[in-house]
């Protein structure tokens, strides 16, 4: 008999479970978003052409919008172009108390959209944008989350090519700074106040890599511009970026300091091989104008001189004056070959002349012995006889006074002329003048390379921190 009742009390107890249950069936949160929805944005209640009130619901204050973005890459930056591309999530947060509702209890944390003109939207532009498109693979990239205290945030994908103004004076040592300006297009500031949210606003992707830049780092500012229509507000991010300096040293300063170099190998060949020469310093010169083109073709015609053009100038400066060089030593040694010619034809001509002299004497000798007389022949010969002039010659050299003795000279001195080509000296070393010339070369343009190079690299590095 117990065990019947404890059953029935079991059974009761069912009944009354199942019946709570039919009473309170469960919510449907999605059909709850969807009246809601319909109860805010619905005909004749909500107008997204009329701005939200102001600040504590004024009508006469402006709204505030508060933007913030994050930014996914930075794919290239073009110095020709001056200008650089951007992917970037972009996101603004406004207050629009007509959108409030209920959120059961905290059950509801917001309500979302994907279609933006079904609410109020702030007219903001990118005021240096080129070129920019939406994503919508494999959905637009775009939503809007609505609060239960009224609160909306928009959020969006978006790619942009954007304009950038370069200074180029220090390429490659420079540092440019790229903006990204975002303004009201018809909203005043009497309506339309946008302001950077607090705390990060701006934030960047990890290990964010560019082929041939750093971003060092970035600044948020306000640029509020002024026009005959009114004042617009205005935000701008400054994107800080630094040069990669060892791609240019690879490229550019290595393979010109190189063909310097090698410009200088014609001051150690001989002066008679002007096939080498020439052609080692046209090869050079050429292959030194063609890198000097192709670094101007990927740089825009601008009206200043950028530390390229001067790097670049100075080495194709160097080329050529060893081209020149070879030019002066080549007329050197063919006029240390007439003036040796001249002397050869010159001590022929005091030959017969001493010959000539040594037979008339003879003469005289053979007359005087057939007369059987003796003639005293005069110890001074008459001012026009060449062994007279000879002898008195030497007898001034004899008498001049000692010089005193150059450093530089004597130390030339020792270089003797071309070994495949002996020419005699001529009185003060006619002869290897053309050699000189190639071992002052030696010397004299390393020396005044390796001048330009420390007074180009203090100075530009100097400039740079002072940018700095």
């Amino acid at each position: 008999m117990a065990s019947g009742h404890f059953f029935c009390a079991i059974f009761y107890f069912a009944c009354l479970c199942s019946a709570s249950l039919a009473n309170n069936p469960k919510v449907n949160f999605r059909e709850k978003e969807k009246k809601i929805l319909d109860q805010i944005l619905g005909a004749g209640k909500y107008d997204a052409r009329i701005r939200p009130s102001g600040i504590n619901g004024t009508d006469d204050k402006a709204t505030q919008v508060f933007v913030n973005m994050f930014l996914r890459s930075i794919s290239k930056i073009d110095d020709y172009k001056m200008e650089y591309s951007v992917q970037l999530t972009f996101r603004e947060q406004w207050l629009d108390e007509r959108l409030k509702f209920d959120d059961i209890g905290g059950r509801l944390k917001y309500l979302t959209l994907t279609e933006a003109n079904r609410v109020w939207m702030p007219d903001l532009f990118f005021s240096n944008e080129k070129e920019g498109h939406f994503h919508n693979i494999i959905m637009p990239n775009v939503y809007i989350r609505i609060f239960p205290y009224g609160s909306v945030l928009y959020s969006i994908r978006i790619s942009l090519t954007l304009a950038c103004p370069m200074n180029l004076k220090l390429y490659p040592l420079d540092r440019q700074v790229c903006s990204l300006r975002m303004a009201s297009y018809g909203w005043t500031t009497a309506d339309l106040v946008f302001l950077w949210k607090e705390g990060d606003p701006v934030q960047v992707v990890k290990n964010l890599h560019l082929p041939r830049f750093t971003l060092e780092k970035f600044l948020t500012d306000y640029c509020n511009s002024k026009t005959n229509t009114g004042e617009y507000s205005c935000l701008k991010v400054d994107l800080l970026f630094k040069r990669e300096f060892s791609y240019y040293l690879i490229q550019i300063y290595i393979p010109c300091c190189m063909l310097v170099i090698v410009s200088w190998v014609s001051f150690w060949l001989d002066q008679g091989a002007v096939p080498a020469r020439v052609s080692l310093g046209v090869t050079t010169l050429l292959t030194m104008a063609t890198q000097t083109s192709g670094i101007n073709a990927s740089l825009p015609p601008v009206s200043y001189t950028k530390a390229i053009d001067v790097w670049t100038g100075v080495c194709l400066t160097f080329v050529f004056g060893a081209l020149l060089e070879f030019a002066l030593v080549n007329y050197a040694s063919r006029s240390a070959d007439r003036a040796a010619d001249m002397h050869r034809e010159n001590m022929k001509k005091k030959r017969r002349e001493m010959e000539q002299a040594s037979l008339d004497a003879a003469s005289d000798l053979l007359d005087t012995d057939s007369n059987a007389t003796f003639a005293m022949k005069p110890l001074v010969r008459h001012p026009g006889d060449p062994l007279a002039l000879e002898k008195l010659r030497q007898c001034e050299v004899h008498m001049q006074a000692p010089k005193r003795p150059n450093c530089c000279r004597s130390w030339l001195s020792k270089f003797p002329t071309s070994p495949f080509k002996k020419v005699p000296c001529l009185g003060r070393g006619q002869c290897s003048r053309s050699k000189r010339i190639d071992v002052i070369s030696r010397i004299t343009f390393p020396l005044v390379f390796a001048l330009f190079n420390l007074v180009y690299w203090s100075t530009y590095l100097f400039r740079e921190e002072e940018e700095d």
